[in-house]
């Protein structure tokens, strides 16, 4: 039977912003550009540099991905007609399936000659399954104490490649929103930070970036993530004389209601932000809202936090 929409049914769906902003394909490259610029003359310079040549392996990852299992299209079915993450990452690291991607990574990545990356290096290649499942576990679900902070960066790489590649490699995926704001609709993780983006059908709308497939979707602005409330909500930034305070790149939001803080980039002040890359550049601003009592649910998969 055919659907007859009212006039302001039509309406409405016009205006409906789009709920998902897909990242390109060629994300992981973006973001190691990124890093490098970044690196120079920063105080992190020779961790910025090595995330950047993880994400290059990375995007080794996704044009030439290592051989795995098919993508499950009756979990696909099913998730998308309950409206539930089809990646869902609580189910699948248990798995295993993204265990090839490991493998790769650790195959194809040109370690720098220091001796602590050898070692992280060999523990991952020397780990027998269950040890690996368990560290990925611990580490998508936020508990980064369970797992070596020097594993995380090369850990967290090769699950973000297997989650990006399914995500991007999924024609015609119809998502709905996750049970919070900050929870991704394709995979169930967090998002790590909130992009305002400034171009087309998509100008001024903010957008929430998952922390492991890269997925996006819209939230609207101006409400906490975390509990949803909206007054008293204040955006600091780092001191920077290139801009005015109230046109930095990146600002955080933080609530007072429940003490949190998410980060946003703002593209309209810096078109070539990324949200992984930017967040690594600017731990002062996570150091400087600690110390003011803020807490940060947003995970960044490539840092453990506190580790050097």
């Amino acid at each position: 039977m055919a659907t007859i929409l009212e006039p302001g049914d039509i309406e409405a769906a016009a205006s409906s912003p789009p709920f998902l902003h897909l990242p390109p394909n060629n994300l992981f490259t973006l973001r190691a550009q990124r890093l490098e610029r970044l690196a120079d003359e920063h105080p992190l310079a020779d961790y910025l540099r090595l995330v950047a040549g993880l994400c290059h392996v990375q995007q080794q990852l996704m044009d030439d991905p290592p051989a795995t299992a098919p993508t499950d299209l009756e979990r696909l079915r099913v998730c998308q007609q309950h409206g539930l993450p089809p990646f869902a990452a609580d189910s699948l690291v248990r798995e295993g399936v993204w265990l090839p991607f490991l493998e790769a990574l650790l195959q194809r990545y040109p370690p720098p000659a220091r001796p602590a990356v050898e070692k992280a290096l060999a523990s991952l290649r020397n780990a027998n399954v269950g040890q690996l499942k368990a560290w990925a576990v611990a580490l998508v679900s936020g508990q980064f104490t369970l797992l070596p902070a020097a594993l995380v960066p090369f850990l967290g790489a090769a699950l973000q490649a297997a989650w990006s590649h399914w995500l991007l490699g999924t024609p015609n995926l119809h998502l709905k929103p996750g049970d919070s704001l900050s929870q991704c609709p394709a995979c169930g993780s967090p998002a790590m930070a909130g992009v305002i983006r400034h171009r087309g059908k998509y100008n001024g709308l903010r957008y929430l970036v998952c922390s492991l497939c890269a997925c996006e979707w819209h939230v609207v602005r101006v409400k906490c993530v975390y509990c949803e409330q909206s007054k008293g909500l204040e955006y600091l930034s780092l001191d920077d004389d290139r801009h005015a305070a109230d046109q930095a790149p990146l600002r955080a939001e933080t609530c007072p209601g429940c003490h949190s803080y998410l980060k946003l980039l703002y593209l309209e002040n810096d078109a070539e932000a990324e949200a992984l890359s930017t967040d690594l550049g600017s731990l002062m601003l996570d150091m400087r809202l600690e110390q003011e009592g803020y807490q940060r649910p947003a995970p960044n998969l490539l840092l453990a936090p506190g580790s050097d």
